[in-house]
């Protein structure tokens, strides 16, 4: 493996920090616990569950890391974060330069720390994994990094020469923000077109408080902003310009990074009763438009909400659903719950909130009242079959056996299918069948100097495959922009 040059593990103070201790002694010390929220309180306000850990945690957290050889943790994450790099600065209490390391690689490490499946990445390639010990803490030790240098104001940005070249980007979520990130350290001039009021896309609108803070949000954004990253907001690319008007102002580089923001439902007798709506519009109201929190934007309560779904987006959903005032807060899901795709720790704090849930069970019908509001369900049990192509096993259902429960408030979250302005105003622009962006192996489209990434082009995936694809698409222009065919 190529060494960072930021922090490489040939320098004597990581040999010194290897040595200070055995493979062993570190194997001993016990994977940190995170203090949270207590449930009974955190259901009333919107404060974040996971409080971060203190100094003394983090140094000892770190301390467990062996600083391996050929760090597999690295090749778990996305965006390629020099993991022990980070990791054994801040052992050695150098938070500013493990904050450097992080910047180098990842725009949003704050963000990434709080909300990156981790256990799926790179905390399961750690090599504790296979001496059947608890992998060391990433998350964890990456929000604190990153909490740390932005208190102490010692962020690690990385700023390049400006080129005066002009990139435009379309889209201020996860995606469009890595991208923007990577071309301002390259010395692009680059701007940020969101349709929205607020900057941050998906991290404000659908990510609730409790799990990622607007603060944190802002602050990561801030740091683009002293990069030399500008924002415009209220403009729809394909609406409010075209695409040609951004060719005409001059931009040489566009990068579309305009989401999934297409609801899917389940087209079942009744879904258009009044009380059902998508996770989208329901996190979206409440999260930016402030529903129920004295904004404007009213949004249906409900004292008994069903969510149909098995996602992160779905117990956002739930756990908003019950800091919302609702006394019963369901998740229906077809398969069982260790089949959920949402993160064991978000579905274990559901849980905790009390949350119900209602698995093999897969909504069939809606029944509305005289008033033609939703009133209650039925839901068709299943049983778990032979695997799908995923590998997961197939829910079938039991013929006939068919329940029927009240519900207020039905959230629809089983899936979002990609923005289709941007593909659907671009001629010549090549779409795949599902609305997504075709993009080759540099993410580059059919039309030259015009580059997409996240879930434009996944259909819907994590915060950091997105950025992953941002960094990605970053790279492979700058090759194109100057000539460079590697």
């Amino acid at each position: 493996m190529k060494e960072s040059v930021i922090s490489p593990r040939s320098a004597q103070w990581r040999e010194d920090l290897r040595n200070a201790m055995t493979a062993k002694e570190r194997r001993a010390i016990p994977r940190v616990k995170m203090e949270e929220l207590e449930p009974s309180y955190r259901v009333t306000c919107n404060e974040e569950v996971n409080r971060g850990l203190t100094e003394s945690q983090a140094l000892s957290e770190a301390t467990r890391c062996l600083d391996c050889p050929d760090p597999q943790c690295i090749t778990g994450c996305p965006v390629g974060i020099d993991i022990p790099g980070f990791i054994k600065n801040l052992q050695r209490g150098d938070i500013q330069e493990a904050a450097s390391v992080l910047k180098a690689t990842s725009a949003l490490p704050a963000v990434c720390g709080r909300v990156c499946p981790q256990e799926r990445q790179c905390e399961s390639r750690c090599i504790y994994n296979k001496m059947k010990c608890e992998p060391v803490a990433i998350g964890y030790l990456e929000r604190f990094v990153a909490d740390s240098a932005r208190i102490t104001g010692k962020a690690g940005n990385i700023s390049g020469k400006n080129n005066d070249t002009k990139i435009a980007v379309v889209g201020s979520g996860p995606c469009g923000l890595s991208f923007a990130g990577e071309m301002a350290k390259l010395g692009y001039d680059v701007t940020v077109f969101e349709a929205l009021h607020e900057i941050g896309g998906v991290l404000k609108y659908g990510i609730p408080e409790f799990r990622l803070p607007n603060d944190i949000v802002d602050n990561e954004i801030e740091s683009l902003r002293q990069s030399g990253v500008k924002f415009i907001t209220d403009i729809i690319i394909g609406k409010t310009i075209s695409y040609e008007d951004l060719v005409n102002d001059g931009f040489k580089g566009i990068f579309v990074a305009s989401g999934a923001g297409l609801p899917r439902f389940m087209d079942i007798p009744g879904e258009n009763l009044i009380g059902i709506m998508s996770s989208n519009e329901y996190l979206t109201r409440i999260n930016l438009m402030r529903a129920g929190h004295g904004g404007a934007t009213p949004v249906a309560m409900g004292q008994r909400v069903a969510v149909i779904g098995g996602g992160n987006t779905a117990m956002d959903s739930v756990r908003t659903a019950r800091r919302m005032g609702a006394s019963e807060a369901t998740i229906i899901y077809r398969r069982g719950k260790e089949e959920m795709p949402a993160r064991a720790e978000e579905i274990r704090h559901a849980t905790e909130e009390g949350v119900k849930f209602l698995t093999l069970h897969n909504p069939v019908e809606y029944i509305g009242d005289e008033r033609g509001h939703v009133k209650a369900m039925k839901l068709q049990r299943m049983v778990l079959g032979e695997p799908d192509e995923s590998g997961r096993r197939s829910p079938v259902a039991i013929e006939g056996d068919i329940i029927e429960i009240p519900v207020d408030v039905v959230i629809v979250s089983v899936g979002v299918s990609p923005n289709p302005l941007i593909p659907d105003s671009i001629e010549g622009l090549e779409v795949g069948r599902r609305g997504t962006i075709t993009v080759d192996g540099n993410m580059q489209s059919s039309i030259p100097m015009l580059y997409a990434g996240g879930d434009i082009v996944r259909g819907g995936a994590t915060v950091i495959l997105a950025m992953g694809d941002g960094r990605h698409a970053a790279k492979s222009m700058h090759n194109a922009l100057s000539g460079n065919t590697k």
